[in-house]
């Protein structure tokens, strides 16, 4: 499959401290790609980088063969790059319904986000359930499917998501990971770093492994979870 996102020696940081140190990632298109490591490995970093968020000091991103390390977070979504964020960060105030519209803001999906709700609506049943109440008055699973369909609203070719289980009971969590192998099933390009090592190496197609802002394994996520280095590091098994 064909790369579609891609980080060149990627370097970012935090005023003085360096967290990537030259990582090179690719997304193939269609694929999910995941992302795992321990805490401060520098996953949602790199993620951040990708969606324009956190500039580069050094390396670039590619997206479908162009040079996006300039643009801008607000361009990126134009250009097809959503990221749903940790903590999942709703409007508690918005109805479920208002956020689905906030999210086709850009000028392509503005077009046609009336049918794209009820594609949201088929894909969440709960939130069609829900559609009239406060983003505040979810459940942490809830409003994590929420968020998914917000950048799903935008259109986008890509989709990055940073901790999409964090803070969720397991039930709702296996809801939410099955939600994604059925929106790659559709053709969406995901991005997915996870704490849940063996959740994301399940429904992934390709995984790096990342240790003190350095990638160091990358391969078949199949391939991975099998690894008994992975399995012990990881996995505790």
């Amino acid at each position: 499959m064909p790369t579609l996102l891609e980080a060149q020696g990627a370097c970012a940081g935090y005023g003085e401290i360096e967290v990537l140190g030259g990582v090179d990632v690719s997304i193939a298109a269609g694929s999910i790609t995941a992302v795992i490591g321990s805490n401060g490995a520098g996953k949602s970093t790199l993620m951040r980088s990708l969606a324009g968020l956190l500039p580069l000091r050094r390396g670039s991103i590619r997206f479908d063969g162009v040079d996006v390390t300039a643009r801008r977070a607000h361009q990126r979504v134009s250009d097809g790059i959503a990221l749903v964020p940790e903590g999942r960060l709703v409007f508690p105030d918005f109805t479920v319904a208002e956020t689905l519209r906030m999210g086709a803001f850009t000028p392509r999906s503005r077009k046609g986000w009336q049918p794209r709700v009820e594609k949201m609506y088929e894909l969440f049943p709960r939130l069609r359930e829900r559609r009239s109440t406060q983003a505040g008055l979810l459940s942490g699973g809830e409003q994590q499917m929420l968020a998914l369909a917000r950048g799903l609203m935008s259109l986008p070719r890509v989709l990055l998501l940073d901790e999409p289980s964090l803070g969720l009971a397991p039930a709702m969590a296996d809801e939410v990971f099955t939600a994604l192998r059925a929106i790659r099933d559709q053709g969406m390009t995901i991005g997915v770093v996870e704490q849940n090592v063996y959740a994301a190496l399940s429904i992934a197609d390709t995984a790096y492994v990342m240790e003190d802002g350095h990638v160091v394994r990358h391969g078949p996520a199949a391939a991975l979870i099998g690894d008994p280095s992975i399995r012990q590091a990881y996995l505790g098994l």
